[in-house]
This record gives C-alpha cells, structure tokens and sequence, in this order.
C-alpha cells in the first residue's frame, strides 16, 4: 500500500515519468501501471478455498426440497456427514429458506382504518373501590393494528353494558369508527355469536365485531403485547386511591393523542416509539366510513 501511494503522488507531480517511478519506488513499470490504473488502495483478497459441504449440497438440496423442515441433524445423517455440527447446522441454515414455506404469520397485513384490537387487561394488583372494599375492575384496552394507536380505560364491570359504554367511549375520544372491532369470545360481547345488544351496537355505528375462534392468540397479538406492557411499565411503582384515579394515571401515562407503538432499542430496552403520520392515515380511512 505505501509503493501505490508513492507511486500515485510521485506522477501526481508530473514531474517524473513512469520509468523514473519505477526505479524510485524500487518496482517494476507494469507495477507501476497497476498502480496508476485503480483508484482505490489495493486490498488482499484470499482466493476462495471451497468448503468440505460442496461435495454435499446436492443431497443436502434434494431433501430438503422434498422435506424443508428437516432437522439439520437428520440431514446430516442421511447424507453422512461426518464433519463438524455447527458447520452442517449453519450451511443448511443458508439454504433452508430457498425451500421453507413462508410463515403466514409474517404476511399479515393491516390496512389503515380497517381493524381495532379489543381485549380486557386485569390489573395484578386490588385497587380500593371505597367502603373498605378492593378488586381488580377489568381495563379495556384497544389496539389500531394499522398505526399502533392505543386506548385503555378501566371498566366496573365486562358485563354488556360496561362493555359497550366503555367501546363507545373511547371511540368518541378517538372521534373515528373502524371498519373491525376484533374481540375473542367474551362473554359480554359473545361466545360464538354476538349478543343482541353487541349485534345492535355494530349495527348502528356501522361497523363489524368480528369474534375469534378458540386458541388463536395471534390474531389478536398487538393488543395482547399491549396488555404486558401495561402490568410491567404502568403498574410498576404506582398507587392508586380508586378506579377514577387509576383511569386517570393511564390517561396521563398514554400519549392519548400521538400513534405509539412498544419497540426495543439497541440494548434492548423497551420503548416507545411516535408516528403520527400513521395514525392520521388511520383516522383518515376510518372517518372516510
């Protein structure tokens, strides 16, 4: 590297021709040349040696077309490899993917204004509810899956009633109605079948509450993080007189007005981050209902 730069500003100079560089530097002229024909510094490259898989990945690629799922170990055994695990392990890692099925998981996606997470969050803690009296009232909690947006308020009750008056409730505060309202089969609102008074609330906001079947937590992931997010950065450290004090802690707490959504930053500490360009896109498509 020191020969490629005396040589380059040696001729920089124009001062010197390039036999006269050449017996400077102590080089040849066609290094000379070399030198003067790249501009940038010359970098060693080892030439590619090959690996002791080369000789497998035929196999290798023939059953994992058949199988993609197939265990590294399996494969390995199948083929009869007899040289390093970790080596096998992360070679079929490489080529896994070109045969794996996509997971349908990772192709959801959300339009905005289209759908809300509902789902009731119950506090790990008894709140005083007056007349020597505590309980742990249920929060509703609901979840925009296009911006992230969130809204919590607690409840006195998950009857119907309470329910309804506190969807209502926060999406006047939201002043939009989605086109979905995705619950799981509670009870207030339906199991199954939406009760008559769930059913006349969808009805007249025009929008639909759509119930989920049994056992299927990932169409309702956003809000489920949601709610462990409340018990570990809400609750942690706070006292609460009542409900009303509670609901307006939260408030207080929730950037009510801003599209938030839970991240984690290099460290990995949780945190939160703004986007309000998406939430008005949400409201945008919400109000156009």
């Amino acid at each position: 590297m020191d020969d490629w730069a005396e040589i380059r500003h040696l001729h920089s100079t124009g001062k010197h021709s390039k036999r006269e560089i050449a017996r400077l530097v102590g080089v040849s002229r066609g290094t000379v040349d070399r030198a003067l024909a790249v501009d940038r510094s010359p970098t060693y490259q080892r030439e590619p040696t090959g690996s002791s898989f080369d000789a497998f990945v035929g196999q290798v690629r023939v059953l994992l077309a058949v199988t993609p799922t197939m265990p590294a170990a399996t494969a390995a055994e199948r083929v009869g490899w007899s040289g390093s695990p970790s080596l096998f392990r992360a070679k079929i890692a490489e080529l896994r993917p070109e045969y794996a099925v996509p997971d349908p998981a990772d192709r959801l996606v959300h339009p905005p204004g289209f759908q809300v997470q509902c789902d009731l969050w119950f506090p790990h803690e008894d709140l005083p509810l007056g007349h020597d009296q505590a309980a742990a009232p249920p929060v509703l909690v609901m979840t925009s899956t296009f911006s992230g947006f969130i809204q919590a308020r607690m409840l006195p009750s998950r009857t119907t009633p309470d329910l309804l008056g506190g969807m209502w409730s926060l999406l006047q505060e939201a002043e939009a109605v989605p086109a979905r309202l995705t619950w799981d089969n509670e009870t207030g609102i339906g199991r199954g079948k939406l009760t008559e008074p769930a059913a006349a609330f969808a009805g007249t906001l025009g929008t639909q509450i759509k119930l989920l079947k049994a056992r299927d937590p990932e169409s309702k992931g956003m809000v489920e993080r949601m709610n462990r997010f409340f018990r570990s950065r809400f609750m942690s450290g706070r006292a609460f007189t009542s409900p009303d004090d509670f609901n307006q802690q939260l408030a207080g707490w929730l950037p009510s007005r801003t599209t938030v959504s839970p991240g984690r930053d290099e460290g990995g500490r949780e945190t939160w981050s703004a986007s309000t360009g998406r939430r008005c896109a949400d409201f945008r498509r919400w109000r156009r209902r």
